[in-house]
């Protein structure tokens, strides 16, 4: 009876997002202003939370510096994305693994929401958006992104990649870590269908960018990830 109430659940939550993903598109194709689009996707984040059932408390957001800040957080979902889009302000641009391109209306969507697309892999066009989203931040606005990249089944925080410290670094503008707890239980790699939780999000102290941006890259870096691994309270999986 558990199992059918649990699958019941998981679909009821897939049977709301696709309606809430295609109404939040529909509106924000024609919205004028990309600080307006932004605003559809947060309310339709945050409506879908609401009528799942899944409790969001987010803390911390006076911590947030009123210009431009890097935002980076922790990546053990895919939720994770509707996560932050219903906790952060509008003024935010994620950075997105170019793969997203690729997935219908997905796609779409993130771009009229002025998404950065980025190649994890490197290379040449890592180069090339990286220097992209150093534009971004430089044209004043502020970023969110996940440095681990990606998730699997292994509960604990993977190796960060160095694009989004690189660029908070050379920009000259503050890290800011936000830890999500809960999402890992309610939709992990394994599963279909989300189930039953609550998610935090957690806004910590900025980590200010000052001096020689290598350096200054390596010590956000460093930073951040013990922000984060202490108050996500999951294992270093770069230990």
């Amino acid at each position: 009876m558990k199992a059918v109430v649990r699958a019941g659940y998981g679909l009821w939550c897939w049977a709301i997002f696709l309606p809430i993903a295609l109404g939040a598109l529909a509106l924000a194709l024609p919205a004028p202003t990309l600080h307006l689009r932004r605003r559809i996707a947060r309310r339709g984040a945050r409506t879908f939370f609401w009528l799942a059932g899944i409790p969001l408390d987010v803390r911390g957001l006076e911590r947030l510096p009123e210009g431009v800040c890097v935002v980076v957080s922790n990546h053990s979902s895919y939720l994770d994305g509707v996560i932050m889009q219903a906790a952060l302000p509008p003024r935010f641009a994620f950075v997105i693994k170019r793969e997203m391109v690729r997935v219908p209306l997905a796609g779409l969507l993130l771009r009229r929401l002025g998404s950065e697309f980025v190649e994890r892999t490197g290379g040449h066009q890592g180069g090339v958006d990286a220097r992209r989203v150093l534009r971004t931040a430089a044209s004043g606005q502020s970023i969110a992104v996940f440095p681990e990249g990606t998730f699997d089944h292994r509960i604990g925080m993977h190796r960060f990649l160095p694009g989004a410290f690189v660029t908070a670094a050379r920009s000259g503008v503050p890290v800011v870590p936000a830890a999500i707890r809960g999402a890992r239980h309610i939709l992990p790699v394994e599963l279909m269908f989300p189930r039953r939780g609550r998610i935090e999000v957690e806004i910590l102290d900025p980590i200010a960018a000052e001096g020689h941006p290598r350096e200054v890259a390596l010590h956000l870096r460093k930073a951040a990830r013990a922000a984060l691994l202490e108050r996500v309270g999951e294992p270093d999986l770069e230990a």
